[in-house]
């Protein structure tokens, strides 16, 4: 059996009434429109997320396409996902590298090293959950400590767009139009334009804050040139990577994080789909990490799952995993222009700051979806000094001094969740 299955079916048609299955196709024609509402699905938060590091967006959405297609060949084309830049990253990202929220990340190749340290841990997972299965995965980090450590990314980087994004008052009331405005778009949107609720949010400030200061003159302007100055196509901003092992220590943890958020997405696809995923989970995290040292070899964010393109199958009732080349194929493009790249950088910090608080607040509310979807009991005292501990020791950026190695909140956050859950339960039934 080949990598390319799916050609061996007859396509089917929602036409017709049928569900896709992962190993089936559309037509070409209704495949590619598919892969395009897929590049549109993810685009939003794979540019936003390396805007919010310092990185080249451009090489981002490159990497996104590449990583993709990576994913696609070691899963053999079994798995319906794409890879976007992974918002896990952002709190080490800038506390390894010192970030201050605005222009270039002067310290990337810091931040790299251990993007790609990550992927390296991340793929060795992958390697056992492939020899040994999930279980172990599962009872490390039960609910409990997935909800809390994904909700102490959002909480950890909140003082990023307040302190940092917001130097005037006239930017700190744009962060205000802003996060109203993606809420307006959340609530009272329909269909797709809901779905793109950060992407059409930010679109809507902007506008708002040409009109206020190319306008009226009321802050800094926008300035176009560089979108007028740029080619249309030419290579992105690669960048080298420089091992740091306090870098790499605090950014490889993250992979804990990957393997919950893919796991987690396995489980959905499976459920939507009605197949068992799991015997390709270990090849599903061995080609997420695989891909996440590509990109932070060529200067790219680790990268994920997303669930925004998970979101998308469940409405359409399509699971091709031929659309997802498609779209990995079109992402791929869109990295070589520097004009795409240069219209993205024109987007305001206030507004990238409002949008900020936003995507920080859905990851921390994400965690805590977590707990409810799995029914966690706070009335055991385990569970609830597991997540209340961590919750604070990351908001507050709790740091331990190991050395010259400083380990920041989400790390310490991240060990000590695991760490208590186990010790808290010594002598309990499992």
């Amino acid at each position: 059996m080949g990598l390319f299955n799916w050609t061996e079916k007859p396509a089917s048609t929602l036409g017709q009434g049928g569900v896709i299955a992962p190993d089936e196709r559309l037509p070409w024609p209704q495949t590619t429109v598919m892969g395009v509402q897929h590049v549109i699905a993810m685009f939003g938060a794979t540019v936003l997320a390396p805007l919010l590091m310092g990185f080249d967006p451009n090489v981002a959405i490159l990497m996104s396409g590449i990583g993709t297609l990576i994913f696609y060949f070691i899963t053999g084309g079994k798995v319906p996902s794409y890879l976007g830049s992974s918002f896990a990253f952002i709190g080490v990202v800038i506390a390894a590298s010192g970030y201050a929220g605005s222009g270039p990340n002067a310290n990337l190749g810091v931040a790299l090293g251990g993007i790609i340290a990550c992927g390296v841990l991340y793929t060795l997972i992958g390697f056992v959950v492939q020899a040994i299965g999930t279980g172990w995965v599962e009872r490390l980090m039960p609910p409990v400590v997935t909800g809390t450590v994904v909700a102490v990314i959002g909480l950890n980087l909140a003082a990023i767009p307040i302190k940092n994004m917001a130097p005037t008052g006239f930017d700190a009331w744009m962060q205000a139009i802003t996060f109203v405005s993606v809420g307006l778009v959340a609530v009272y949107a329909r269909g797709m334009v809901q779905r793109l609720l950060i992407l059409v949010g930010l679109i809507l400030a902007s506008v708002v804050y040409a009109v206020l200061t190319n306008g009226l003159g009321l802050g800094k302007p926008i300035d176009f040139s560089g979108v007028a100055n740029a080619a249309w196509f030419g290579m992105p901003s690669f960048a080298a990577p420089v091992f740091s092992a306090q870098a790499m220590l605090l950014i490889a943890p993250v992979a804990i994080i990957l393997v919950a958020e893919n796991l987690g997405h396995v489980k959905a696809v499976s459920a939507m789909t009605g197949r068992d995923l799991n015997p390709y989970l270990g090849k599903a995290f061995i080609g997420d990490g695989v891909a996440t040292i590509v990109s932070g070899a060529s200067g790219g964010t680790g990268v994920t799952t997303y669930a925004e393109n998970i979101g998308v199958m469940a409405a359409t009732k399509i699971y091709s995993t031929a659309m997802f080349v498609v779209a990995a194929l079109i992402a791929t493009v869109l990295g070589f222009s520097p004009k795409f790249g240069a219209l993205i950088q024109t987007i305001p910090l206030a507004v990238m700051g409002g949008v900020s608080i936003v995507v920080f607040g859905l990851i921390a509310i994400a965690g805590a979806k977590i707990w409810v979807d799995n029914r966690v009991d706070f009335s055991d005292n385990r569970n609830l000094l597991v997540a209340a501990i961590p919750l604070i020791l990351g908001t507050g950026d709790y740091t331990l001094k190991f050395g010259g190695f400083a380990l920041g909140g989400i790390g310490t956050a991240t060990f000590g969740a695991i760490v208590l859950y186990w010790l808290l339960g010594r002598g309990q039934k499992a």
